[in-house]
């Protein structure tokens, strides 16, 4: 079965249950914001979760694409990804747009609670966490959404002394806050993912999942549950992988990640003015100047640059995004713009589910070709999706497969 008449038979039967008007149950999905570089035990672990404790008809994943938040090509395209993710249970798998994907912890939330918000079915949002409640989530967003005068002045202050935000951030709000929320990874996105909800006011309820197994930044390969931090570093040093992957994704993985990426990053500050890097999110204080220099001198980007201000997830953000042509005006515009659901894998006989997306106000990709009925910003952030998929392409040379009804 090709994926043309997939595709029609879809759009027919959007036409069956809309035109004809018979009356359907809405139904109840509950989304997951992921990476899945790769996808590991513990993600299988979460949707299984994740269906038993929602109660939903369907599990949709919107994943980021062949860039991730880390400042990093995946070791796998996304289709292939959002394959393994069907494969380990869920319904479907969405793209987070590329401009979202990349940025900080607190832009990637607000642009994939921006997308989820449109789609009237989704009713829940899951995601890990190492040791938050439902509630502390709730009371803790709530309190950072609205920041006491005094804290965002030792913010301020703490960050001229050279501290990094992240760090300065939990050091302002340690007096009214649990230090735990603020200082993991997991914590700190779910936070991020309950303040967009709130500021949206979005009819979501949120679904903590605690993770087991290893911490997210665990760097050694534990019996069955290893972080994908963990997973990465064994491809790269040569290591033998243990069970902590599904036999499918082990089967998919490459015997080695290249690392090219950053001689392409490093052309393009030597390219672009100084003044057109400093446009780029988190480029700030003269950061651009650095950047070209370290450039210049062809030295390591991320190694040189990172200290105790700047992290190295910001450093090779800033780079990758000068790359990809990602301007932070474009990010904010986005927000604040109709863009677009770009499926990338899903399970055979989804029509209701396919039905339920078209209630959306975003128009529904799901062939490539489908982007060039879109304008505007959103014609601007898919255009920035495909230049990320050119780039990944000369990266890593196997061929991509775009099948994505499985």
């Amino acid at each position: 079965m090709n994926m043309v008449f997939l595709t029609a038979t879809f759009i027919i039967a959007h036409i069956f249950f809309n035109v004809k008007g018979l009356k359907r149950k809405k139904m109840k999905i509950c989304a997951i914001i992921c990476e899945y570089n790769p996808f590991h035990n513990g993600h299988l672990y979460q949707i299984n979760e994740t269906k038993r404790l929602s109660g939903a008809d369907a599990v949709l994943c919107l994943m980021s694409g062949n860039f991730v938040q880390r400042g990093e090509a995946a070791i796998m395209d996304k289709f292939l990804r959002a394959k393994h993710a069907v494969m380990g249970g869920a319904d479907i798998v969405i793209e987070l747009p590329t401009i979202f994907a990349t940025s900080n912890a607190e832009l990637f939330a607000k642009g994939a609670i921006s997308i989820l918000a449109s789609i009237p079915s989704v009713t829940h949002l899951s995601f890990g966490v190492e040791n938050a409640e439902k509630e502390e989530l709730l009371r803790t967003a709530s309190l950072l959404n609205n920041e006491p005068q005094n804290v965002s002045a030792r913010i301020k202050e703490l960050t001229t002394q050279g501290i990094s935000f992240v760090k300065a951030k939990c050091e302002a709000w340690k007096p009214y806050l649990p230090e735990k929320l603020l200082a993991s990874p997991n914590n700190i996105l779910g936070i991020e993912y309950t303040r967009a909800i709130l500021s949206k006011n979005a009819n979501i309820e949120i679904l903590p999942i605690k993770r087991i197994g290893s911490g997210y930044s665990d760097n050694e390969l534990a019996v069955n549950f290893s972080s994908a931090t963990a997973i990465r570093n064994a491809i790269q040093k040569g290591i033998p992988l243990n069970n902590s992957l599904p036999s499918y994704v082990k089967n998919d993985l490459p015997n080695t990640i290249e690392a090219t990426l950053e001689a392409l990053e490093k052309y393009t500050l030597l390219e672009k003015s100084a003044t057109s890097i400093a446009n780029t999110l988190d480029c700030t204080e003269g950061l651009e100047n650095a950047l070209k220099k370290v450039a210049q001198e062809n030295k390591p980007l991320v190694d040189t640059l990172t200290n105790a201000r700047y992290t190295s997830a910001r450093i090779r953000r800033i780079a990758l995004q000068n790359l990809l042509n990602i301007e932070e005006s474009l990010i904010r515009e986005s927000l604040q713009s109709t863009l677009y659901l770009r499926i990338l894998s899903a399970k055979k006989a989804q029509n209701e589910l396919l039905n339920t997306l078209f209630e959306s106000k975003l128009p529904l990709i799901v062939r490539a070709t489908d982007g060039n009925m879109l304008n505007g910003t959103a014609k601007d952030v898919y255009n920035i999706d495909a230049r990320a998929e050119k780039i990944y392409g000369l990266l890593y040379k196997n061929t991509i497969n775009k099948n994505i009804f499985i």
